[in-house]
């Protein structure tokens, strides 16, 4: 059986401004990045504003487990599977951050026979946007520091600075240091944090700007401090907002490829959905659903996390409206929900698959909370048997939510036929009547509340002393009306990760709340999640190698 980097390297790719073409798009429209990866300039982005929208389809998937879900393979193989049925759609997917690539997750291209490509370059660097975003947020970091030894007119307060640096790589030794050792002239001695650039403000800036407008005013808005006197001080109280914007200038544009079929990819933006907002740039998005009758985007992690947050933050602030959902499972993750060990997961078990499914029920509910339609698909593994198939598709039916086995990974776009089959016929024969969670008016405590019990199941809410107190003085400082993201753990829908199926009842506990008031939202930190996530104990970087011949192996 081959790999999915053997896959991608066998694959005879068209020039990008050949798939460009099908678009109805000229080589005016791009900027190449050599032959298989361009980005739509800034004029053909405008141009598309007076075009009607397509139909606006995400993609979500249950809790991640070991035995893998395929979230970002469905996604991939529904866009091939419309182009099969002869329909012009474009996918929307996020970037990959080398964080997870050479780490414990791989990479983010898809699997099988659908996929996005070129693989490694998208995986390795791409176009540079996580590179530009790393640049601009330490940049703005540099700049708060030197101000304060340059004399700090700001009477900036150091033991209120809440910018931290950022990289795009897994490393925990980063997480809590001390800068300004040494000399008079190296800096106040300080402690400092880093995040993971997925997980930076900026990279939430970038992929919720509708334009450089917005992106400066999004920019100039990010508290890094407060002064003696406890106000906030932003970027652009530092003046760093013109050099941020010039350093993010080109990172603004979505990158074009394509799929292993050839048919239209935009990949841009990657903030985590465990640690941000989880969702592809909001210029993607508008891009696609203009550029095609159908737009496939998809959210990260499971539906707690990622598709609320797309509901919640992204559709709330870009005015978007969601036409259907897929949701993703696979009767091996179900299983594994049901208490069976991984190495157990091939064989037939009808009873642990019914006790796994109450993940999948839940996830079911909650996006029904929305007014959405709902389409689950099983991501269809060799090892399913035809009565585990069977009592996942009576289940879905039972529950009101369409069904259909989706096999993009073994034949590309001809097996996700059926799934895009039924995607058109939910479209055709069921309105949305999308709407958010939760008001805007409501409190911030209200928010953090109802997506505990609503969407996670939570009994109720433990606040630590320090986050009641930010609660306060955030709601205090007017930032009381913006959307509450949930930092928490992806492997369950509560705030531990061992509690699998569905937990119901628990006490979820929060522990920090800050506000990213250029992003628009106030981040709220549950049980031990971290947004400067460690290596595991076998980084997938050890199995990584380059041949003599420049060929790339071990990537996933």
């Amino acid at each position: 059986m081959k790999s999915d980097i053997e896959i991608a390297q066998e694959a005879v790719l068209e020039p990008v401004a050949r798939v460009a073409e099908g678009l109805g798009m000229t080589q005016d429209d791009l900027e190449l990045y050599g032959k298989y990866k361009a980005k739509l300039t800034n004029e053909y982005i405008e141009g598309l504003k007076g075009r009607p929208e397509g139909k606006l389809i995400l993609v979500t998937a249950i809790n991640p487990t070991p035995a893998g879900e395929g979230k970002t393979t469905v996604t991939v193989g529904l866009g091939q599977a419309f182009g099969k049925l002869g329909k012009k759609a474009v996918i929307a997917l996020r970037e990959p951050s080398l964080g997870p690539c050479f780490g414990i997750k791989g990479g983010a291209a898809g699997g099988g026979y659908a996929q996005v490509v070129p693989m490694e370059d998208l995986n390795l660097h791409f176009t540079g946007d996580l590179h530009a975003v790393t640049s601009a947020n330490n940049l703005l970091a540099a700049l708060l520091d030197n101000h304060i030894h340059q004399g700090n007119g700001l009477q900036i307060d150091t033991r209120q600075i809440v910018w931290k640096r950022c990289e795009d790589m897994n490393d925990r030794a980063l997480r809590n240091i001390v800068v300004g050792l040494g000399n008079k002239a190296d800096g106040f001695v300080r402690e400092d944090h880093f995040v993971i650039t997925v997980a930076s403000e900026i990279m939430a800036i970038l992929c919720l700007a509708e334009d450089m407008k917005d992106l400066k005013e999004r920019l100039g808005r990010i508290i890094v401090a407060y002064n003696y006197a406890g106000e906030p001080v932003t970027a652009s109280d530092l003046q760093a907002v013109g050099a941020m914007a010039a350093l993010l200038k080109d990172a603004m544009k979505p990158n074009l490829i394509q799929t292993l079929e050839h048919t239209p990819a935009l990949v841009h933006g990657g903030p985590f959905a465990n640690i941000a907002h989880g969702c592809n740039s909001v210029r993607a998005t508008k891009a696609a659903l203009r550029m095609a009758d159908y737009c496939i985007t998809e959210a990260g992690f499971g539906a707690d996390l990622g598709a609320e947050k797309f509901f919640d933050i992204k559709c709330r602030m870009a005015g978007l409206k969601p036409d259907a959902v897929v949701l993703v499972a696979t009767v091996r993750a179900l299983k594994y929900n049901g208490g069976v060990p991984a190495a157990e997961l091939s064989h037939e078990n009808l009873e642990a698959l019914e006790r796994g499914i109450v993940n999948l029920e839940k996830h079911m509910e909650n996006l029904q909370k929305y007014d959405v339609p709902v389409v689950v698909t099983l991501n269809s593994f060799v090892t399913d048997t035809e009565a585990e198939v069977d009592y996942v598709r009576k289940f879905c039916e039972r529950k009101g939510c369409e069904f259909a086995l989706s096999q993009v990974w073994e034949k590309g776009g001809e097996g996700g036929t059926e799934l895009a089959r039924k995607v058109i016929e939910t479209l055709e024969g069921r309105e949305s009547h999308f709407h958010v969670l939760y008001d805007d008016a409501a409190s911030l405590e209200e928010k953090i509340l109802t997506v505990a019990r609503d969407i996670y199941g939570a009994g109720g809410v433990s606040f630590s002393a320090a986050a009641r107190k930010q609660l306060q003085r955030l709601t205090e400082l007017g930032f009381g009306r913006l959307p509450v993201c949930m930092a928490k753990n992806q492997y369950s829908l509560s705030d531990d990760p061992s509690l699998l199926g569905r937990p119901e009842g628990f006490d979820m506990k929060v522990r920090e709340v800050y506000v990213s008031a250029g992003a628009g939202f106030v981040v709220v930190l549950t049980g031990d999640v971290m947004t400067m996530p460690g290596l595991p104990g076998r980084p997938a970087a050890n199995r990584i190698d380059v041949s003599d011949e420049g060929v790339i192996t071990g990537l996933f």
